[in-house]
């Protein structure tokens, strides 16, 4: 049953239920029309829609695919493209046809979302998030027996710096200020340098605060941004969003996906020829998808060179609680620019981080900040602009973010079972990385590094010619054709390297290591048994 193929209908044995599944196979997976890259575009699934209907009706429409901004048509974001659209299909239909499949569940690996996939929430902080969000349970005797002592504390003094002792009212366009003064403090108590509140910018996720900087920085496509190939694709879209050009780098492969700076010196050094101003240099630590984790003298070397090219480091940290390898820890961008004795005068720099990912995985609350050094008062006059325009971000978010930088400490209540949630978490987090990384090793033509940090593996495939040319057949880029091929037989949804980027004539995929640690050996018989009946069917 592992090598039923979705929509071939010759692994069906009964006529009759044959001729009705593949009807609803059709319109499950009806082809559409995708990128080399394996996401879909805007564009297209509107063509897909509008082929569908067999209607031209459209064209008499105010807003049509040609009148719609043509930025948003070139945004792509693969870790939510067509083969999670596929997915998500299946899934429903699972809930009626469970027979018609070789899987029982949909398993989600192509997205940090920790969550969903059955991680709990830390104790501590939904306790102070409950008090807060319904103050009047600080007022009841019962309320001492149900929550910690430290949470309650904590939630009256937090109540405290909102305005109205409501978390449901606007705060101060850059978060509440009490909020980031605590965010300082964590700050500084990890760097050992001064963090000014006023430089923290309290987001909805970090994602928003990357669109911020990129509204910034970006005025015309002669601004270019240099962005780690392979990337998150959050910034290839927002870059494309506000009408930049992605600068890339490639990290190497071959050396656990180092930097190379003179690997980026070329890449400026040739936009730069093109008429293109390179204007900040955007670097992911720990990595995503790749999930290295840099090393302190790597980090001054980027430091300096983006010194002495004057570029804005861009330093994406949101992984910076997930390391897992006893060898490498991980060192702020900020700490390390001190530490080389730059000041606000000598370095812009701008440090993201998110209440999404860590041990905490609170995606849903939408918390993070951006703390921004070294721009003149003037540009930061025009940033808070910018984050005025948008109000404000959600106050329970603010609220996360506060607490994930001030955790329980020793002697509070909360703080030996905040330990003990936050170590099982993290340790669970490095076996679960081992396990998948040695399976993946052990599949013929695969070799993936090491996962120090982040959430995720990114192994490449030495595909087989018969595959590529199966692939070109099918229209699809090849490590895109592999990836619908797991889904349809496993269940298991992981995301194209073509959806990242990576270095041509390569082909990747990247799968988290999310799935709780129980459903690990299944994923691992899954893509193993997959894996040696798609080569056995396309090896040369």
């Amino acid at each position: 049953m592992r090598r039923f193929v979705i929509g071939q209908a010759k692994s069906l044995s009964d006529r009759t239920r044959q001729h009705h599944r593949n009807h609803r196979f059709v319109s499950l997976f009806l082809p559409s029309s995708s990128s080399a890259s394996g996401s879909v575009s805007s564009s297209r699934l509107f063509s897909s829609a509008s082929d569908m209907a067999g209607s031209n009706s459209s064209s008499s429409l105010p807003v049509t695919v040609q009148s719609i901004n043509p930025k948003v048509l070139k945004c792509e974001y693969a870790v939510r493209g067509e083969i999670v659209s596929i997915a998500q299909r299946l899934q429903e239909d699972l809930k009626v046809n469970k027979d018609a499949y070789p899987f029982d569940e949909i398993i989600y690996c192509n997205i940090g979302n920790p969550q969903s996939l059955g991680q709990q929430p830390i104790t501590y902080f939904r306790e102070v998030l409950a008090l807060c969000d319904h103050p009047a349970l600080l007022d009841e005797s019962q309320t001492h027996g149900l929550f910690s002592a430290d949470a309650i504390g904590r939630a009256w003094k937090i109540l405290d710096q909102i305005p109205g002792r409501a978390t449901g009212a606007y705060s101060h366009s850059q978060g509440v200020k009490g909020l980031r003064d605590t965010i300082a403090a964590g700050i500084e108590a990890r760097d050992g340098f001064p963090c000014d509140p006023n430089d923290i910018f309290l987001t909805d996720g970090a994602s928003p605060a990357v669109h911020m900087m990129m509204q910034l920085l970006i005025s015309s496509e002669n601004d270019g941004i240099l962005c780690p190939i392979p990337q998150y694709p959050l910034y290839s879209a927002s870059i494309a969003l506000h009408g930049g050009t992605l600068v890339p780098y490639y990290l190497d492969e071959a050396t656990g996906w180092g930097l190379e700076v003179s690997e980026v010196k070329k890449q400026v050094e040739d936009a730069r020829s093109k008429g293109i101003a390179v204007r900040a240099l955007v670097v992911i630590n720990p990595g995503n998808p790749t999930g290295q984790v840099l090393a302190e003298d790597n980090q001054r070397d980027i430091v300096n060179f983006c010194k002495q090219e004057g570029l804005v480091l861009l330093a994406d940290e949101v992984y910076q609680e997930n390391v897992y390898v006893p060898d490498k820890e991980f060192h702020s961008f900020k700490k390390v620019a001190r530490s080389m004795g730059y000041g606000e005068k000598d370095i812009c720099l701008v440090s993201f981080q998110s209440v999404s990912k860590g041990y905490y995985g609170e995606c849903g609350k939408r918390g993070g900040y951006m703390e921004i050094t070294g721009f003149t008062p003037e540009v930061r006059e025009q940033i808070y602009k910018v984050a005025s325009v948008n109000l404000c971000s959600n106050i329970s978010g603010q609220i996360l973010a506060s607490l994930v930088m001030s955790p329980p400490k020793v002697g509070d209540e909360s703080y030996e079972s905040y330990m003990a949630e936050r170590d099982g978490i993290l340790s669970s987090l490095a076996r679960r990385a081992k396990t998948l990384e040695e399976a993946l090793n052990k599949l013929e033509g695969v070799t993936c590094n090491r996962a120090e940090g982040a959430m995720y593996l990114f192994p490449r495939i030495n595909l087989p010619q018969k595959a590529i040319k199966a692939a070109e057949a099918a229209k699809t880029a090849p490590d895109a054709f592999y990836c619908k091929r797991l889904l349809n037989t496993t269940g298991v949804v992981v995301v194209p390297g073509s959806g990242f980027g990576q270095v041509p004539g390569t082909w990747h995929f990247r799968c988290t290591i999310l799935p709780q640690e129980d459903k690990i050996p299944a994923i691992v018989s899954r893509i193993t048994e997959f894996h040696q009946s798609f080569m056995d069917e396309f090896r040369d």
